[in-house]
């Protein structure tokens, strides 16, 4: 199945010079939308809005639960300024047709991706699972508990993980860190995402400069 893709300015998902870019075809059934805003067609097979930390109902609105249609929400994995990781989180709502779903998941898996769909929640899945790691690595190095060497060493043998929880969100960017969990907390309330102190100070550093 085709896309075209509608853009302005950089894409985290694509960034320039991404293959994916460049097989858009204008026209096709499925339209992909990179930092602007969407134009509703029910005619389309399926509608692709990129997400950041917001929810896809942001951008479509919410109805009691019942909300869904041929919009869904994606996002690439990545992590801070590393190239994009071949993984998409595609992100339905209650009642998106199943068809929309079959094709926007058409259109990432014959590009070569691997595609896991997940509900409208902050952090979909990956951000939801690492980031209390990561503040948890950072709060353990404020406490003195190992160094940071210590503890990627730790996790890499004992843990299996191929980086280490420090060096995965420091070469990530502590202050994309602090963005992310700041959403997240702002809206789950949980401890766990709570911006560690390090992401913090890298957060007012970066707003300094």
């Amino acid at each position: 199945m085709g896309y075209e893709i509608i853009s302005s300015g950089e894409s985290r998902s694509f960034p320039t010079g991404d293959p994916f870019l460049a097989a858009g075809t204008p026209g096709a059934s499925v339209t992909i939308y990179l930092g602007v805003p969407h134009q509703h067609d029910p005619a389309k097979a399926a509608i692709l809005i990129e997400l950041d930390t917001e929810c896809l109902g942001v951008h479509t609105g919410e109805d009691s639960g019942l909300e869904g249609s041929n919009v869904l929400g994606f996002a690439r994995f990545r992590t801070g300024d590393r190239p994009p990781s071949n993984l998409i989180e595609l992100v339905r709502q209650p009642n998106t047709p199943d068809a929309a779903i079959d094709a926007a998941r058409d259109v990432f898996e014959r590009a070569g991706f691997e595609v896991v769909l997940c509900a409208d929640r902050a952090g979909r899945i990956l951000d939801r699972l690492t980031r209390p790691k990561y503040n948890d690595a950072l709060r353990f190095l404020d406490e003195g508990l190992a160094t940071a060497e210590a503890m990627d060493l730790t996790c890499r043998l004992g843990l299996g993980y191929a980086v280490g929880p420090i060096e995965q969100v420091t070469s990530g960017g502590l202050s994309r860190h602090y963005d992310i969990t700041t959403a997240l907390f702002e809206v789950t309330g949980s401890p766990g995402y709570a911006p560690a102190r390090r992401a913090a100070v890298a957060k007012a550093r970066d707003a300094k400069s």
